[in-house]
């Protein structure tokens, strides 16, 4: 049987040993494992000898390659200095590396993985409030104006996401779940959002930017918030890092909300209503091929109702 054609809970079981022995290369002592999350990557709740807790991400449906990690932790190390700003921060293995790796035998391939600290709190989830919403504004912004002039080191790097899948490669023109008339529905949305994403390069710089700020990644700590899993970061424009949060949302009041927030920071990157709405297009046809080619069942099982709503949105929002 393929790993694809496991249960998530069955697929969860062959992480299990692989989770085991990358903590092995720490100094934890004895650990408690416990599976917290298991949808584009796999991550374990880590719970050592001495109670102090840590979250393990191993990379499962992400092409992050070894250099795009070191991009991520280099980042993730800096935005740490930053006042005012909550992530966690990576933990070494006994030997001083940050990434660990493991063979997974069914996949056929080594995992990559990184600990990180524990964050406390609770992820904001399904519905927000206005005022977490508003902080999560605030906390973008100030990664935005502390990594305006960051530069990777050398064996770090990232993709810039100036093209709708943003390096994936596209998994929906090969698709035999699309039909020939739904591909070119889409294809035409594409050439469309491209050519405004490339104006929006033209008067616009790239930078460090998260790229998938939603209410999951997102730890509500009584009063502020804490971000976290940087594993989709890029380079890329701040309004592409508004928009997938913008994606998101369910109501005006939240964006209202996560706006209001950023301003009270920073001035907000400028742009039309139209490119807007593009680049949340984007985020869904982004999501689209992500789910067309994943290892994960349940998501691969929305494709057909998520296929139908992305058509029905292209038409609403560039015709027909």
């Amino acid at each position: 049987m393929a790993f694809a054609d496991l249960t998530v809970e069955q697929q969860v079981e062959t992480m299990l040993p692989l989770a085991r022995q990358i903590i092995d290369g720490f100094d934890l002592g004895e650990c408690e494992l416990e599976s917290i999350n298991h949808e584009f990557n796999s991550t374990f709740k880590v719970t050592a000898s001495s109670g102090e807790r840590f979250a393990l991400r191993i990379n499962v449906n992400s092409q992050r390659t070894l250099a795009n990690l070191k991009a991520e932790i280099f980042w993730v190390e800096q935005l740490a200095g930053v006042d005012g700003l909550r992530v966690p921060a990576p933990v070494k293995t006994r030997s001083g590396e940050y990434i660990s790796k493991a063979w997974h035998p069914m996949l056929e391939r080594d995992l990559l993985a990184v600990l990180f600290t524990w964050l406390e709190g609770e992820e904001l989830g399904d519905e927000p409030t206005e005022e977490m919403m508003r902080a999560a504004g605030r906390a973008m912004a100030r990664m935005h104006a502390a990594s305006r002039d960051t530069k990777l080191p050398e064996g770090a790097s990232l993709p810039v996401v100036d093209d709708v899948f943003w390096s994936y490669g596209n998994a929906i023109e090969p698709s035999d779940q699309v039909s020939p008339q739904d591909k070119a529905t889409i294809a035409r949305a594409v050439d469309k959002i491209e050519t405004i994403t490339r104006d929006l390069y033209a008067r616009n710089s790239p930078q460090l930017i998260h790229a998938d700020v939603h209410p999951w990644n997102v730890m509500w700590q009584g009063s502020d918030v804490a971000i976290f899993d940087f594993d989709d970061c890029v380079i890329g424009l701040p309004v592409q890092d508004i928009a997938v949060t913008l994606y998101y949302n369910d109501t005006a009041e939240q964006d209202a909300a996560f706006l209001a927030g950023y301003q009270e920071f920073a001035p907000l990157p400028k742009y039309t209503e139209t490119e807007m709405n593009a680049l949340k297009m984007q985020r869904r046809i982004l999501l689209l091929s992500y789910i067309l080619e994943t290892e994960n069942p349940e998501h691969r099982a929305l494709v057909p109702e998520y296929l139908e709503k992305t058509i029905e949105r292209i038409h609403d929002l560039f015709g027909r």
